[in-house]
């Protein structure tokens, strides 16, 4: 039975190390030996839960249960937020298996492992092959954030010759800057300030809009999507006049709170907002081969995969001074 490390929450919020031991691997169970993960504002909501922490990981084939038939020992995989589901619902049949209703999510089951740890043990039917053209530090931050953006596009079937607005500079943002623009969209970037300015219009953003104490804003041609990917909703009021008639609306904003938005704009402008969960494999596995042919990575900033390393990756989240994913890695 395999043992191995993981980084826990607590109720204090303290960053716990301890053990944990996996049933020996059966059908497609895989050990992976963990060389990076991503650090979420998801795993934020959890530190104070007393569950192994961490969603975005990367890492090496150690063991494969007998019923394996891809991965081999020495590959590079990786996996996201959704670990398991029926396979014979609905959902799961048709490719949307993020809506199964047994589904096994971060958060909500096999709460005994996750990606700030040593190993872990998933099956071989929610873990990717990481394209060679990606370094697992690399890889990490795309198995949730990539995964999030991209298929928040794939969802609201964005074509080439949409202009995308991408609301916020950050973890979701710069990397829904890159793939909208990969993808030949004309990409706006709306931001508080024009501090990222630079930094976005490198990232692939065609216009910048400053957004801070505005009470309207001029877009030119208007926003055919807009990706929220913002800590907090915006002032609808301010942004809806810069939507083109039919435009979808994707709040990516992870929040207990409610959704409120000035129903007569949206109605008469025909505009649809869009729920959009994790993204289902087949998407997860085109968004990395799109991430590796166009060169898309992530900004990162590394720390150690330590109790302590956890607590300032987490603390940098927290006070919004990450740049833009952080990423841990094992010492």
């Amino acid at each position: 039975m395999p043992s191995f490390t993981v980084y826990k929450g607590s109720d204090s919020g303290k960053i716990v190390k301890a053990e944990t031991t996996r049933p020996d691997l059966k059908n497609d169970d895989v050990l992976v030996r963990i060389t990076a993960s991503g650090v979420c504002g998801t795993d934020e909501h959890y530190k104070h839960a007393d569950m192994a922490l961490g969603h975005e990981g990367a890492g090496v084939v150690e063991d494969v249960g007998p019923g394996v038939t891809s991965l081999k020992k020495g590959d590079r995989v990786g996996w996201g937020y959704e670990h398991d589901s029926c396979g014979h619902c609905e959902y799961c049949l048709s490719g949307r298996e993020q809506y199964c209703p047994e589904r096994k999510m971060y958060g909500m089951a096999d709460t005994d492992q996750g990606s700030f740890a040593s190993h872990g043990v998933w099956r071989e039917a929610f873990l990717f092959k990481i394209p060679d053209a990606l370094t697992d530090v690399e890889a990490a931050p795309l198995m949730c954030g990539g995964a999030t953006v991209f298929n928040a596009l794939h969802a609201t079937g964005v074509k080439p010759t949409d202009r995308v607005g991408v609301m916020g500079v950050g973890g979701l943002g710069h990397l829904a800057i890159q793939f909208a623009s990969k993808m030949g969209c004309d990409v706006v970037v709306l931001s508080g300030t024009d501090n990222k300015k630079e930094e976005a219009m490198k990232l692939g953003a065609k216009d910048f809009i400053a957004t801070k104490d505005k009470k309207e804003i001029d877009v030119g041609r208007k926003i055919d999507v807009l990706v929220v990917t913002t800590s907090v909703m915006p002032d609808w009021n301010v942004i809806l006049p810069a939507l083109a008639p039919t435009a979808a609306i994707i709040p990516l904003t992870v929040s207990e709170g409610d959704f409120t938005i000035p129903q007569n704009p949206l109605i008469l402008g025909g505009h649809t907002v869009h729920g959009v969960a994790v993204s289902a494999r087949a998407v997860h596995r085109q968004m990395l081969a799109f991430a590796a042919l166009h060169n898309i990575k992530p900004i990162v900033m590394k720390f150690p995969m330590t109790a302590d390393g956890i607590e300032e990756a987490m603390g940098t989240l927290r006070d919004g001074k990450m740049r833009y994913r952080g990423v841990l890695v094992p010492q």
